[in-house]
């Protein structure tokens, strides 16, 4: 069991990064303005999965792999780099038929994927979590169970953002233009990935 001040630590982490913009935020914002909050809300049990295989990987790599394969952590950054890119183009590319087709482009598969490759699980796994999550099995399952009880509320509120703009609620946002700001950030998030491997 973590004590009381190590969980409210991670907790509060947690909640801070989950908040804060990001590529899996950018997607299930996006699906939201495509699909509906209905619709989408079933993304968040997607990015959980996601989040789940992401964080442990990285912090069995961070607590016992780092020594033997000191090239997995740059691996991994270079795979998730290019998939956050091809994902911004491929947001890029379809933002001008998001108000005609209704072909849902960000479904569970997309959303899992963009999630195992989010840079934010880096931050979870190697500064966020206690080290003692990826060491022992109760404190693991903790550990998911604290992160599971703030991610789901936070990816709900991101889909009810983007959500906002359908049925005329927010009628000077439009849906192709916001879009088209979701993969202007994803881009973003994939540049900053290639830059921190440059330096």
């Amino acid at each position: 069991m973590f004590s009381i001040s190590t969980a409210a630590l991670m907790a509060s982490g947690c909640a801070t990064v989950l908040l804060m913009p990001g590529p899996t935020n950018t997607l299930l914002a996006a699906a939201g303005l495509r699909q509906g909050f209905r619709r989408s809300a079933h993304l968040t049990a997607a990015e959980l999965a996601g989040y789940f295989v992401s964080i442990t990987l990285w912090g069995i790599c961070f607590t016992h792999a780092s020594q033997s394969l000191s090239w997995l952590p740059k691996v991994l950054r270079i795979a998730s780099g290019l998939y956050l890119a091809w994902l911004a183009i491929r947001l890029w590319l379809t933002a001008s038929s998001i108000e005609t087709s209704t072909a849902a482009v960000i479904g569970p598969r997309t959303l899992f994927s963009a999630t195992v490759f989010n840079p934010k699980a880096i931050l979870f796994a190697g500064s966020i979590f206690p080290p003692d999550a990826f060491a022992k099995f109760a404190a693991w399952i903790e550990a998911m169970v604290i992160f599971t009880v703030l991610l789901i509320p936070i990816g709900c509120l991101w889909i009810a953002i983007g959500a906002a703009p359908r049925g005329g609620r927010l009628p000077l946002l439009r849906p192709a233009l916001i879009q088209r700001c979701a993969s202007v950030v994803v881009a973003l998030f994939s540049g900053s990935l290639f830059w921190t491997l440059a330096r």
